[in-house]
C-alpha cells in the first residue's frame, strides 16, 4: 500500500522538541505508577501503559523484532527487551540520548524521527511502537495537528519495516484528523483497536490506536 503522505509540517522552533515524552515545567507527577515505576526499576510510568496494552493483545513474544520510536526515558525499550528475550532484538530512537544501562540485545539510534534513514534500519520487524508525543502548547488543535504529524511518521515507517502479520502501538492526541489516521491504519492492518490505558493520567488528551495483522506492501 502506499504509505500516508498528508503532512502538518511543525512549527521549526518546536520541531526538535517533539520526540520528549513528557514536557511538564512543573515537578514530575507523583502517584502510584510513579512510585511503583520506581519500585520496578524503570525510569517512567509510562511502562505501565505498555504494560496494559501488552496484557490486552499479547503483540510482544519471545524471540520479537521490535521498534520504539520516542523512546527515551527507555521503560517501553526495557520492558520490550524483556518480553522478546535475549533471542529477540529491540531498537530505540530518539532524539534525546539515553544514559540508561540496556542489555545486548537492545540498540538505541540517536536521531531525529523526521529525518531518520528508514533504509539503514534493520528490516522484518515484529512489532513497532510509538509513544511519542509533541512539545505541547496548550492550545488543543495545534498539540493536536503536531500529534498527528508524529503518528503519521511513525506509520509510514512501520509501513516500511513491519513483516506480513506484524503489528503496531501509536499514541495519539485526539484532535480533527484523529479519524483519517484511523482510516490509514485500518487500510493497512487487517484489525483495528483503539485502547485508553487505566494507568494513562486522567487529564490527558492521549488515546493509543493499534494495528493488528499488518497486510504488507
Amino acid at each position: 500500500m502506499q504509505p500516508v503522505t498528508r503532512t502538518v509540517q511543525p512549527h521549526r522552533d518546536t520541531r526538535a522538541n517533539f520526540m520528549k515524552r513528557s514536557t511538564a515545567k512543573h515537578k514530575p507527577w507523583r502517584d502510584h505508577y510513579s512510585q511503583q515505576a520506581k519500585k520496578d526499576r524503570f525510569p517512567a510510568r509510562s511502562v505501565y501503559k505498555l504494560e496494559e496494552i501488552q496484557k490486552k493483545q499479547r503483540l510482544i513474544k519471545k524471540g520479537d523484532k521490535v521498534l520504539d520510536l520516542g523512546c527515551a526515558p527507555g521503560s517501553w525499550l526495557l520492558y520490550a527487551a524483556k518480553l522478546t528475550g535475549p533471542k529477540g532484538r529491540v531498537i530505540g530512537v530518539d532524539l534525546k540520548p539515553l544514559s540508561i544501562q540496556v542489555p545486548s540485545h537492545l540498540k538505541i539510534i540517536t536521531a531525529d524521527v523526521f529525518s531518520l534513514d528508514i533504509e539503514s534500519l534493520e528490516k522484518d520487524f515484529n512489532v513497532v511502537l510509538s509513544d511519542m508525543a509533541p512539545a505541547t502548547t496548550g492550545h488543543k488543535g495545534v498539540d493536536a495537528d503536531r500529534s498527528y504529524n508524529l503518528c503519521e511518521t511513525a506509520l509510514e515507517i512501520a509501513q516500511r519495516i513491519l513483516l506480513p502479520g506484524g503489528s503496531f502501538v501509536c499514541k495519539i492526541f485526539q484532535g480533527s484528523d484523529f479519524n483519517l489516521f484511523l482510516d490509514a491504519v485500518r487500510a493497512g492492518f487487517k484489525e483495528l483497536k483503539i485502547f485508553k490505558p487505566q494507568s494513562s493520567r486522567k487529564a490527558s488528551k492521549e488515546i493509543y490506536v493499534i494495528g493488528l495483522g499488518f497486510k504488507g506492501n
